[in-house]
C-alpha cells in the first residue's frame, strides 16, 4: 500500500535543531563473532565467512547492564546539551526503536525517568524505520500545535537477538541476517523553524512481506519461550522487496520536489550489508560520494543507523544544506525524508 505523506510547506515547518548519537564502548569483530558461533555450535565455517558475505568488519555491542534505554538516554542528554536545553524544556518525548527494554510499559517512560523530564511520552515501533517514523510523528504533532519542542530518541540492542549457538546449518542460515547487527543510540530535538526544516516526507508499505523477517517472541503469538527471541529472516526475500519498492519511492520524491541527487549535501541510507548498499547505489544512481557509509565498522544498527549517520555529518552542515534520509524497515516499509538545515 502506498501512502503519500508529502510535507508541503504552508507556513512554519518543524526542523531538527540538535543531533546526537551513542555507541557502546565494546567492539566485536566479525572474526570474533564467527569464532564464537563456531565454538558454541561446532560448525566448521569458511575463514572470514561473515566478513566476506556482509562487508562488515566490526560492530559495537552493548555491555552487560546497558539497555536500549541506556543508549537512548546518553544520546538524549548529549542532544539536549548541544541545544542548550533542560529536559523540562521538552514537552514531547518519543522513543522510536525496534528494541525496547520491557514489553510494558513504553520504554519512553524509562528514558523520561532517567532524564527527569515531564513531557508527554510514548513509543513508536516500526522495525528499522522506527526512528524516521518517530521524527515524522513528532513533526506532525508540532505542526498540529500539540507540541512545542520534541525529543525523539532511539536505543537499539539487536545484538541480543542473535543466535550464537545455532543447532545446525539450517538455524545458521535462518538467523544469518542477525549477524549483521550492531548496537547504538541516537537522538534529535525538533521544534518549529521559520525556514528550512523537514520539507518532504513520503513512504510506502508492502505488508504482505511481514513474515520475511523479525523476532517472533514477546507478543500474543509467542509470549514466552527462548526459541522465539532470536532474529530470523529470509534476507533474499527482504532484499527483493526493497528493490521492487524502494526505487519508486525515490523517483516520486524527486518528481514531487524537483530535487536531484546533487541538491543533497548528504544522502543517509539504512545499511544492512555492504553488498546491499552497493546494489542500492546501482539501482538508484545515488552518487556514492553523497553517502555516509557506516556499515563496515558499525554494522546494521537497526533504526539508529540514520541517527548515527546524521550525527557524523551534522556539525559540517551549513544553513540551507539539504539531507535526504532513506529508511528501509522489515514489514516491509520504505520512507524518504527531506530535511534542510535552518
Amino acid at each position: 500500500m502506498r501512502i503519500d505523506q508529502a510535507a508541503h510547506r504552508h507556513g512554519p515547518a518543524a526542523g531538527i535543531t540538535a543531533v546526537a548519537s551513542c555507541l557502546p564502548d565494546t567492539a566485536v569483530s566479525s572474526g570474533q563473532l564467527q569464532d564464537r558461533i563456531s565454538g558454541a555450535s561446532g560448525l566448521r565455517l569458511p575463514p572470514r565467512m561473515l566478513e566476506r558475505a556482509t562487508g562488515i568488519a566490526s560492530r559495537r555491542v552493548a555491555a552487560e547492564g546497558e539497555y536500549a534505554s541506556t543508549l537512548a538516554l546518553r544520546a538524549a542528554r548529549t542532544a539536549l546539551g548541544r541545544a542548550g536545553l533542560d529536559p523540562r524544556d521538552v514537552d514531547l518525548l518519543v522513543f522510536a526503536s525496534a528494541t525496547r527494554d520491557v514489553a510494558e510499559p513504553a520504554t519512553a517512560h524509562i528514558v523520561q525517568d532517567g532524564l527527569g523530564s515531564r513531557a508527554h511520552a510514548l513509543d513508536v515501533t516500526n522495525a528499522c524505520n522506527s526512528f524516521v517514523n518517530g521524527i515524522d510523528t513528532a513533526r506532525a504533532m508540532i505542526l498540529a500545535g500539540r507540541s512545542r519542542r520534541a525529543l525523539v530518541v532511539t536505543g537499539e540492542t539487536p545484538s541480543r537477538a542473535v543466535r550464537h549457538a545455532p543447532a545446525g546449518p539450517g538455524q545458521l542460515r535462518d538467523g544469518f541476517a542477525g549477524y549483521t547487527f550492531g548496537d547504538a543510540g541516537a537522538a534529535v530535538v525538533l521544534e518549529a523553524v521559520d525556514r528550512g526544516g523537514i520539507t518532504d516526507v513520503d513512504g510506502e508499505t508492502r505488508s504482505e512481506h511481514w513474515p520475511a523477517g523479525g523476532i517472533a517472541g514477546g507478543g500474543s503469538r509467542h509470549p514466552r519461550g527462548d526459541e522465539h527471541t532470536y532474529f530470523t529472516g529470509d534476507g533474499s526475500r527482504l532484499r527483493e522487496a526493497f528493490e521492487k519498492v524502494g526505487t519508486s519511492v525515490l523517483d516520486r520524491m524527486r518528481r514531487r520536489t524537483g530535487l536531484e541527487w546533487g541538491d543533497f549535501r548528504h544522502i543517509l541510507v539504512h545499511q544492512v550489508t555492504l553488498p546491499y548498499l552497493e546494489r542500492f547505489v546501482e539501482l538508484t544512481g545515488v552518487p556514492r560520494d553523497r553517502l555516509v557509509v557506516t556499515v563496515p565498522e558499525l554494522g546494521n544498527m537497526a533504526s539508529a543507523t540514520l541517527g548515527v549517520q546524521l550525527d557524523l555529518v551534522h556539525d559540517r552542515l551549513e544553513p540551507g544544506d539539504r539531507v535526504l534520509m532513506v529508511g528501509l524497515g522489515g514489514g516491509v516499509s520504505i520512507m524518504t525524508m527531506v530535511w534542510e538545515k535552518s
